[in-house]
């Protein structure tokens, strides 16, 4: 990748990971009721799954090489996946100390899955 394109998504990380804050810890009680579930999924689980999907492939983007090593590509996928896991656990910690939030492990649930699954397509990215 050229140095435009990794100026680029880094730029889009840094945008992605201030939206990720507000979203995590803006107060959005005025917010219309929206449905519950969608598909038996609860709603909130289905938005934390979005909100987190994307790291995994910004971070690829911002700083991953192509054609690595299989090893070396297993480590920087295990490396994303448990930075992501730490933002994800972060931010439930932090929401449980705001009076408006509340943290759940279900959504820290959600997020991991989200960030295994993007990262397991990230880590055949980089093979290929």
């Amino acid at each position: 990748m050229g140095k435009k394109t990794r100026f680029t998504a880094r730029l889009i990380l840094v945008l992605y990971i201030a939206a990720l804050a507000w979203l995590c810890f803006g107060n959005f009680s005025d917010i219309q009721d929206v449905p519950k579930t969608l598909f038996g999924i609860e709603m909130d689980k289905i938005v934390h799954f979005l909100m987190f999907f994307p790291f995994p492939f910004l971070v690829f983007f911002s700083f991953g090489k192509r054609g690595n090593k299989a090893w070396k590509a297993i480590l920087k996928t295990l490396l994303v996946f448990a930075v992501g896991c730490v933002l994800a656990g972060v931010t439930e910690i932090v929401q449980g100390k705001l009076g408006y939030r509340s943290a759940d492990i279900l959504d820290f649930r959600a997020d991991g899955l989200s960030l295994a699954v993007a990262s397991l397509v990230t880590f055949i990215l980089r093979l290929l």
